[in-house]
């Protein structure tokens, strides 16, 4: 199994852009551009759409069709969304907002039915499948076994949702939960529990078809936040497919992996990226290998007890093609990419859909930052030629020029 170069993407969560025109406007100078970059006829747009243009889209017929022609117009289509930031993505402070409403409420529920009716929609004739990526429950802090069965029963209320969807439109959408560091599936192994045991139990209670589970859901796996979390990615990989859950979609992304984190010099260079924006998870090792998690980086720069001993791998999602960034000892996760990639050589049977998922260019220290729009284009087609010439080393891609 391979893919095309038009289906490799790029994640439009890093422009701003919260109403439909917001989204025409991204369209139309972002990824139509990167496209036209990349000397694409036609390429896979994996779009964000909040959740007010989300309704706006489902309950206003015209403008759906109206957006399925904008996409027709700029040479784009749809194979997947991203479904994990509800709204507010790109206001002051977004921090630990960013998962909520959680799977616990009815409101992230509507929004993913919502966005599975636009994607059905929006499909290609000849694709039946599409891929929604959704947030991994909610945040660990708070939650409670009451909000676990409510976010249970949400999920199983969603494949009944999607097979009714199937049932009119014959597209398969399927709903993929995204491990995040701090949430409450964060590793591997409670993701296993979730589709192995927690849903199916829950299922069994409901009358509802255990195999309806693993139809409809899957999980969306983003690379940098595994490597966070120090899993080994191959073993990670492969317990998740032996397990039988469908991986269906994969975010190429890179996260900081810093040693010599004690020097004054190293903690300066860090503080540049302690942003206040979004959160940059550490985990470290302490001095009997056991890892070590804080939910921001600002938080453990400032705790003295913190560990540095081993290297402090850090969630901000950095260039992926940059294997180092101003120093030596600040590197990038970029080898967890290319295990992901050796991986899917591996095991033909896992055809996820992929794409980058860079949404920091904004916010990285300044020196770093793209200098205008142009600029930024120019970034995201290189971490696109960076993740082709990795496919194609793999035998991944079909089309390579």
């Amino acid at each position: 199994m391979s893919w095309s170069r038009s289906q490799l993407s790029y994640c439009s969560n890093v422009h701003p852009g919260e109403t439909l025109a917001g989204i025409r406007a991204n369209i139309a100078h972002y990824i139509a551009p990167v496209r036209q970059l990349r000397g694409l006829e036609s390429m896979s747009a994996a779009l964000w759409l909040c959740a007010d243009v989300a309704t706006q889209l489902v309950r206003e017929p015209v403008a759906l069709m109206a957006f399925r022609q904008l996409l027709d117009e700029h040479g784009l289509y749809l194979q997947t969304l991203n479904g994990f930031p509800y709204g507010g993505f790109h206001q002051a402070r977004v921090k630990e907002q960013v998962y909520l409403p959680d799977w616990s409420t009815p409101q992230r529920l509507d929004y993913t039915t919502h966005l599975a009716t636009i994607l059905a929609a929006c499909l290609p004739p000849d694709e039946i499948v599409g891929s929604i990526s959704t947030l991994p429950l909610g945040f660990a802090p708070g939650w409670t076994r009451e909000r676990q069965q409510r976010a249970l029963d949400q999920l199983l209320t969603l494949t009944i949702a999607l097979a009714d969807l199937e049932a009119s439109t014959g597209k398969h959408i399927r709903v993929c939960l995204e491990m995040e560091p701090g949430c409450v599936l964060e590793r591997t192994a409670q993701s296993i529990e979730l589709f192995n045991t927690w849903l199916p139990a829950r299922a069994k209670t409901r009358g509802i078809d255990a195999d309806a589970v693993h139809k409809y859901l899957g999980l969306c796996y983003d690379v940098c936040h595994q490597a966070v979390m120090m899993e080994d990615i191959n073993a990670s990989l492969g317990a998740i497919v032996a397990g039988g859950i469908t991986i269906g979609k994969i975010q190429v992304s890179s996260a900081l992996s810093v040693s010599d984190v004690a020097t004054a010099e190293t903690r300066s260079w860090l503080g540049a990226f302690a942003e206040d924006k979004y959160l940059h998870q550490v985990c470290t090792r302490d001095a009997s290998g056991n890892p070590i998690f804080r939910a921001d980086l600002a938080t453990a720069l400032a705790d003295s007890d913190y560990p540095v001993l081993d290297d402090w791998n850090i969630h901000f999602h950095v260039p992926v093609h940059c294997e180092t960034l101003y120093r030596d000892n600040i590197r990038t996760t970029r080898e967890a990419n290319e295990d992901m990639l050796a991986f899917l050589s591996r095991h033909p049977q896992c055809r996820p859909h992929i794409e980058v998922e860079t949404y920091t260019w904004n916010v990285l220290p300044g020196a770093m930052r793209p200098r205008d729009d142009v600029g930024l284009i120019d970034c995201l087609g290189k971490e696109l030629l960076w993740l082709e010439a990795q496919m194609e080393r793999h035998l991944l891609l079909r089309d390579m020029p």
